[in-house]
């Protein structure tokens, strides 16, 4: 019994309540962007804790998630296929856009704020699993339930697309974009939200700190 009312709660999110966690989401988003660069890598982490927490509380089947080796295997060829995505983003971006270059730098300039070994750590143990949990496992789902999958998908990559507006950075705002486009339609498609969150968390540590796609010397904070 009360797995059925489980379900029936999981389906019958109010307009309200998903408003209420995209407000916050954004709202997490512009403090964590618009702070002291100095401490972007805490607000960061502490974004993922909150925006992981709420879904978590929310949708009662996110507790239940269970790793399996077929998930790293799926999640691995997914990061693959969206970091093939954006190295030809990323010089389309460049030749294409005056301040391209310069947004990209800027944002690989936050890998000297912090150890890469603790930047590292926060993106694999809260701040990837949290975007999945939240954007994916939380807000498209619920937006499937009260709409259909495919609409719920193209809410939910409109709205992590939007959070990042904060960052007034116009290539972060499309690479964000379009990361959520990939990962929104594969849940679409019944891709495990495992395979999910391991392929973000691999994507994220490869696309920052091991094989950017800007080629820069970067200094480390020891």
């Amino acid at each position: 019994m009360s797995s059925g009312l489980d379900e029936l709660a999981r389906s019958e999110a109010s307009d309200i309540e998903l408003a209420a966690g995209v407000a916050l989401a954004a709202a997490c988003f512009a403090v964590t962007f618009r702070g002291p660069r100095a401490s972007f890598w805490s607000r960061m982490t502490a974004t993922g804790t909150l925006l992981a927490t709420f879904a978590l509380q929310r949708r009662s089947e996110l507790r239940r998630l269970r790793f399996r080796p077929r998930h790293l295997v799926e999640g691995a060829a997914i990061a693959a296929g969206l970091y093939c995505i954006f190295q030809v983003g990323d010089r389309a971006v460049r030749r294409v856009m005056p301040a391209g270059a310069e947004d990209i730098s800027s944002i690989y300039d936050l890998r000297s704020e912090q150890s890469e070994w603790l930047i590292a750590a926060r993106l694999a143990a809260i701040i990837a699993p949290a975007e999945e949990l939240f954007w994916r496992g939380w807000l498209q789902r619920s937006l499937a339930g009260r709409r259909d999958r495919w609409q719920g998908a193209a809410l939910a990559a409109g709205a992590y697309g939007a959070v990042h507006l904060a960052s007034g950075n116009p290539t972060l705002v499309g690479a964000a974009s379009v990361a959520g486009a990939y990962w929104s339609t594969l849940s679409a498609l019944d891709v495990h939200l495992e395979s999910l969150i391991v392929s973000h968390l691999i994507w994220d540590v490869l696309i920052f700190l091991v094989a950017p796609t800007s080629r820069g010397p970067v200094p480390t904070v020891a």
